[in-house]
Protein backbone atom coordinates (compact mmCIF):
# COMPACT_ATOMS: atom_id res chain seq x y z
CA UNK A 1 0.00 0.00 0.00
CA UNK A 2 1.62 3.78 -0.55
CA UNK A 3 2.30 5.16 2.43
CA UNK A 4 2.89 8.82 2.94
CA UNK A 5 6.15 10.30 4.66
CA UNK A 6 3.36 13.29 6.61
CA UNK A 7 2.76 13.22 10.41
CA UNK A 8 2.23 14.56 13.17
CA UNK A 9 5.02 17.45 12.53
CA UNK A 10 3.58 18.12 9.40
CA UNK A 11 -0.13 19.12 10.67
CA UNK A 12 0.74 20.98 14.47
CA UNK A 13 1.85 24.15 15.33
CA UNK A 14 2.55 27.21 13.04
CA UNK A 15 1.13 30.48 13.25
CA UNK A 16 -2.21 30.10 12.10
CA UNK A 17 -5.34 32.19 13.29
CA UNK A 18 -7.77 30.38 15.00
CA UNK A 19 -11.29 31.04 15.91
CA UNK A 20 -12.67 31.11 19.30
CA UNK A 21 -13.89 28.04 21.43
CA UNK A 22 -17.50 29.67 21.02
CA UNK A 23 -16.54 29.99 17.18
CA UNK A 24 -15.94 26.25 17.39
CA UNK A 25 -19.20 25.50 18.71
CA UNK A 26 -21.26 27.71 16.15
CA UNK A 27 -19.44 25.88 13.09
CA UNK A 28 -19.95 22.60 14.71
CA UNK A 29 -23.87 23.19 15.09
CA UNK A 30 -23.98 24.91 11.52
CA UNK A 31 -22.53 21.24 10.35
CA UNK A 32 -24.63 19.05 12.41
CA UNK A 33 -27.62 21.06 10.99
CA UNK A 34 -26.23 20.58 7.48
CA UNK A 35 -25.76 16.79 7.99
CA UNK A 36 -29.20 16.28 9.46
CA UNK A 37 -30.76 18.07 6.35
CA UNK A 38 -29.18 15.81 4.09
CA UNK A 39 -31.85 13.03 5.41
CA UNK A 40 -33.86 15.35 3.41
CA UNK A 41 -32.05 15.33 0.52
CA UNK A 42 -31.33 11.26 0.42
CA UNK A 43 -35.64 10.93 1.30
CA UNK A 44 -36.59 13.35 -1.44
CA UNK A 45 -33.99 12.13 -4.37
CA UNK A 46 -37.10 10.25 -6.26
CA UNK A 47 -39.28 13.24 -6.10
CA UNK A 48 -36.39 15.84 -6.75
CA UNK A 49 -35.53 13.39 -10.34
CA UNK A 50 -33.29 15.96 -12.76
CA UNK A 51 -32.75 18.26 -9.95
CA UNK A 52 -31.58 15.52 -7.77
CA UNK A 53 -28.06 16.48 -9.01
CA UNK A 54 -28.32 20.50 -8.18
CA UNK A 55 -29.54 19.86 -4.72
CA UNK A 56 -26.93 17.89 -3.66
CA UNK A 57 -24.38 20.36 -5.09
CA UNK A 58 -26.04 22.94 -3.13
CA UNK A 59 -25.93 20.46 0.34
CA UNK A 60 -22.14 19.81 -0.25
CA UNK A 61 -21.67 24.00 -0.32
CA UNK A 62 -23.48 24.70 2.84
CA UNK A 63 -21.36 21.54 4.20
CA UNK A 64 -18.27 22.82 3.19
CA UNK A 65 -19.22 26.72 4.52
CA UNK A 66 -20.81 25.35 7.75
CA UNK A 67 -17.16 23.68 8.57
CA UNK A 68 -15.50 27.99 7.78
CA UNK A 69 -14.47 26.91 4.36
CA UNK A 70 -14.31 28.90 1.32
CA UNK A 71 -13.86 26.69 -1.78
CA UNK A 72 -12.22 29.53 -4.86
CA UNK A 73 -12.69 28.17 -8.08
CA UNK A 74 -10.12 28.08 -11.18
CA UNK A 75 -10.78 26.67 -14.27
CA UNK A 76 -13.80 25.43 -16.11
CA UNK A 77 -16.61 25.31 -13.46
CA UNK A 78 -17.84 21.23 -15.08
CA UNK A 79 -15.74 18.59 -14.63
CA UNK A 80 -17.35 17.02 -18.06
CA UNK A 81 -16.67 19.05 -21.04
CA UNK A 82 -19.07 17.07 -22.74
CA UNK A 83 -22.34 16.25 -20.96
CA UNK A 84 -23.47 12.23 -21.05
CA UNK A 85 -19.92 11.55 -21.56
CA UNK A 86 -17.63 10.08 -18.45
CA UNK A 87 -14.81 11.34 -17.32
CA UNK A 88 -12.52 10.06 -14.84
CA UNK A 89 -11.69 13.13 -12.56
CA UNK A 90 -8.26 12.78 -10.71
CA UNK A 91 -6.61 15.17 -7.66
CA UNK A 92 -3.98 15.24 -4.87
CA UNK A 93 -5.24 14.03 -1.64
CA UNK A 94 -5.11 16.07 1.24
CA UNK A 95 -8.12 15.61 3.31
CA UNK A 96 -11.42 14.64 4.36
CA UNK A 97 -12.65 17.32 3.28
CA UNK A 98 -11.24 16.48 -0.46
CA UNK A 99 -14.60 14.91 -1.60
CA UNK A 100 -16.54 17.47 -0.23
CA UNK A 101 -15.01 19.96 -2.04
CA UNK A 102 -15.61 18.15 -5.11
CA UNK A 103 -18.78 17.64 -4.86
CA UNK A 104 -19.56 21.07 -4.08
CA UNK A 105 -18.32 22.30 -7.59
CA UNK A 106 -20.19 19.07 -9.84
CA UNK A 107 -21.23 16.17 -7.79
CA UNK A 108 -20.19 12.79 -8.87
CA UNK A 109 -19.41 8.95 -7.85
CA UNK A 110 -16.07 8.55 -6.20
CA UNK A 111 -13.56 5.68 -5.84
CA UNK A 112 -13.34 6.13 -1.79
CA UNK A 113 -12.23 3.79 0.83
CA UNK A 114 -15.27 1.25 2.13
CA UNK A 115 -14.68 2.70 5.96
CA UNK A 116 -16.60 5.77 4.94
CA UNK A 117 -19.80 4.17 4.25
CA UNK A 118 -19.93 4.07 8.41
CA UNK A 119 -20.09 7.82 8.35
CA UNK A 120 -23.67 8.86 9.81
CA UNK A 121 -25.28 10.75 6.87
CA UNK A 122 -22.35 11.85 4.62
CA UNK A 123 -21.77 7.85 4.05
CA UNK A 124 -25.02 7.61 3.11
CA UNK A 125 -25.07 10.54 0.60
CA UNK A 126 -21.67 9.62 -0.85
CA UNK A 127 -22.80 5.72 -1.27
CA UNK A 128 -26.68 7.17 -3.07
CA UNK A 129 -24.27 8.81 -5.44
CA UNK A 130 -22.76 5.66 -6.46
CA UNK A 131 -19.56 5.77 -5.13
CA UNK A 132 -17.44 3.00 -5.28
CA UNK A 133 -15.69 1.47 -2.32
CA UNK A 134 -11.94 -0.29 -1.97
CA UNK A 135 -10.97 -2.35 0.74
CA UNK A 136 -7.48 -1.53 0.79
CA UNK A 137 -6.65 -4.42 2.99
CA UNK A 138 -8.40 -6.75 -0.10
CA UNK A 139 -6.55 -5.35 -2.77
CA UNK A 140 -7.01 -8.43 -5.08
CA UNK A 141 -10.30 -7.38 -6.03
CA UNK A 142 -8.81 -4.27 -7.54
CA UNK A 143 -9.70 -5.75 -10.73
CA UNK A 144 -13.09 -6.24 -10.17
CA UNK A 145 -13.12 -2.50 -9.03
CA UNK A 146 -11.47 -1.61 -11.73
CA UNK A 147 -14.09 -3.31 -14.17
CA UNK A 148 -16.99 -1.30 -12.23
CA UNK A 149 -15.70 1.71 -12.93
CA UNK A 150 -15.19 1.16 -16.32
CA UNK A 151 -18.99 0.36 -16.88
CA UNK A 152 -19.68 3.33 -14.77
CA UNK A 153 -17.38 5.23 -16.88
CA UNK A 154 -19.17 3.87 -20.41
CA UNK A 155 -22.27 5.37 -18.83
CA UNK A 156 -21.43 8.44 -18.43
CA UNK A 157 -20.99 8.83 -14.95
CA UNK A 158 -18.28 11.03 -14.02
CA UNK A 159 -16.07 9.32 -11.45
CA UNK A 160 -13.64 11.07 -8.78
CA UNK A 161 -10.50 9.17 -7.75
CA UNK A 162 -7.31 10.12 -5.59
CA UNK A 163 -4.42 7.73 -7.51
CA UNK A 164 -2.37 8.96 -4.91
CA UNK A 165 -3.79 5.98 -2.74
CA UNK A 166 -3.14 8.09 0.69
CA UNK A 167 -2.78 11.97 2.01
CA UNK A 168 -0.17 14.60 2.07
CA UNK A 169 0.12 17.31 3.77
CA UNK A 170 -0.27 19.73 1.10
CA UNK A 171 3.35 20.61 0.86
CA UNK A 172 4.32 17.85 -1.04
CA UNK A 173 2.30 14.81 -2.57
CA UNK A 174 2.78 11.27 -4.03
CA UNK A 175 3.26 9.61 -7.13
CA UNK A 176 -0.02 9.23 -9.31
CA UNK A 177 -0.60 4.92 -8.77
CA UNK A 178 -1.51 3.79 -12.66
CA UNK A 179 -3.89 0.91 -11.34
CA UNK A 180 -7.37 3.02 -11.96
CA UNK A 181 -5.99 5.07 -15.30
CA UNK A 182 -6.98 1.66 -16.69
CA UNK A 183 -10.40 1.93 -16.28
CA UNK A 184 -10.17 5.49 -18.22
CA UNK A 185 -8.32 3.48 -21.18
CA UNK A 186 -10.67 0.58 -21.25
CA UNK A 187 -13.76 2.92 -21.90
CA UNK A 188 -12.52 5.33 -23.86
CA UNK A 189 -13.07 8.21 -21.77
CA UNK A 190 -10.79 11.79 -21.21
CA UNK A 191 -9.19 12.08 -17.55
CA UNK A 192 -9.80 15.76 -15.76
CA UNK A 193 -6.74 16.26 -13.35
CA UNK A 194 -7.91 18.69 -10.34
CA UNK A 195 -5.55 20.56 -8.18
CA UNK A 196 -6.35 21.23 -4.92
CA UNK A 197 -4.52 23.89 -2.73
CA UNK A 198 -5.20 24.33 1.25
CA UNK A 199 -4.47 27.84 2.42
CA UNK A 200 -5.46 30.51 4.44
CA UNK A 201 -5.62 34.13 3.84
CA UNK A 202 -2.29 35.32 3.63
CA UNK A 203 -1.61 32.60 0.99
CA UNK A 204 0.37 30.14 3.45
CA UNK A 205 -0.69 26.23 2.82
CA UNK A 206 -2.89 24.99 5.73
CA UNK A 207 -1.08 22.09 7.14
CA UNK A 208 -3.43 21.74 10.02
CA UNK A 209 -6.24 20.91 7.43
CA UNK A 210 -4.17 18.01 6.30
CA UNK A 211 -5.67 14.15 7.62
CA UNK A 212 -2.18 12.31 7.77
CA UNK A 213 -0.47 9.59 9.50
CA UNK A 214 -2.94 7.25 11.50
CA UNK A 215 -4.79 10.43 13.42
CA UNK A 216 -8.46 9.09 13.37
CA UNK A 217 -11.65 11.23 11.62
CA UNK A 218 -12.73 13.54 15.08
CA UNK A 219 -8.83 15.10 15.75
CA UNK A 220 -8.33 15.82 12.28
CA UNK A 221 -11.92 17.72 12.31
CA UNK A 222 -11.15 19.39 15.73
CA UNK A 223 -7.98 20.58 14.61
CA UNK A 224 -9.55 22.09 10.75
CA UNK A 225 -12.97 23.60 12.70
CA UNK A 226 -9.96 25.89 14.69
CA UNK A 227 -8.76 27.16 11.47
CA UNK A 228 -9.83 31.07 10.61
CA UNK A 229 -9.95 31.83 7.00
CA UNK A 230 -9.48 28.66 5.35
CA UNK A 231 -9.38 28.67 1.52
CA UNK A 232 -9.40 25.36 -0.80
CA UNK A 233 -8.28 26.17 -4.70
CA UNK A 234 -9.77 24.11 -6.75
CA UNK A 235 -7.64 24.14 -10.18
CA UNK A 236 -9.99 22.31 -12.55
CA UNK A 237 -7.23 21.79 -15.25
CA UNK A 238 -7.76 20.91 -18.86
CA UNK A 239 -8.96 16.80 -19.84
CA UNK A 240 -6.27 14.70 -21.34
CA UNK A 241 -8.37 13.27 -24.19
CA UNK A 242 -8.09 9.84 -24.85
CA UNK A 243 -5.37 8.42 -27.23
CA UNK A 244 -2.85 10.42 -25.57
CA UNK A 245 -1.62 7.85 -23.45
CA UNK A 246 -1.01 4.65 -24.61
CA UNK A 247 -0.69 2.59 -21.28
CA UNK A 248 -2.24 3.30 -17.65
CA UNK A 249 1.28 4.07 -16.43
CA UNK A 250 2.20 7.51 -18.92
CA UNK A 251 -1.80 8.42 -18.55
CA UNK A 252 -1.40 8.43 -14.74
CA UNK A 253 2.17 10.25 -15.46
CA UNK A 254 0.51 12.77 -17.46
CA UNK A 255 -2.11 13.77 -14.95
CA UNK A 256 0.34 13.83 -11.90
CA UNK A 257 2.79 15.73 -14.13
CA UNK A 258 -0.22 18.44 -14.75
CA UNK A 259 -1.34 18.78 -10.87
CA UNK A 260 2.37 19.13 -9.83
CA UNK A 261 2.60 21.91 -12.44
CA UNK A 262 -0.80 24.11 -11.20
CA UNK A 263 0.45 23.64 -7.54
CA UNK A 264 3.87 24.74 -8.75
CA UNK A 265 4.88 26.00 -5.22
CA UNK A 266 5.58 22.44 -3.93
CA UNK A 267 9.31 22.53 -3.84
CA UNK A 268 9.60 26.28 -2.46
CA UNK A 269 7.27 25.09 0.06
CA UNK A 270 9.81 22.01 1.43
CA UNK A 271 13.12 24.21 1.35
CA UNK A 272 10.78 26.97 3.36
CA UNK A 273 9.50 24.27 6.16
CA UNK A 274 13.28 23.16 6.35
CA UNK A 275 14.57 25.98 7.26
CA UNK A 276 11.97 26.24 9.98
CA UNK A 277 12.49 23.24 11.40
CA UNK A 278 16.13 23.78 11.16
Amino acid sequence: MPQSPCGASCVTGGDFRRVTVFGVALRVIAALTVLLSGLLVVAAKPVLRGNTRHAVRRWFACLVRAFGVRIELHGDPKFQATPGRGVLVVSNHVSWLDSLVLDAVQPMAMVAKSDIKGWPVLGGLISAAGSVFIDRERLTRLPETVSDLTAALRAGLAIGANPEGTTWCGISSGRFRPALFQSALDAGVPVRPVALRYRVADGTTARPAAFVGPEDLVTSMRRALRLRGLVVEVHVLPEIAPGRAENRRDLAGLAEAAVSEALGTTVALHKELDLQRA
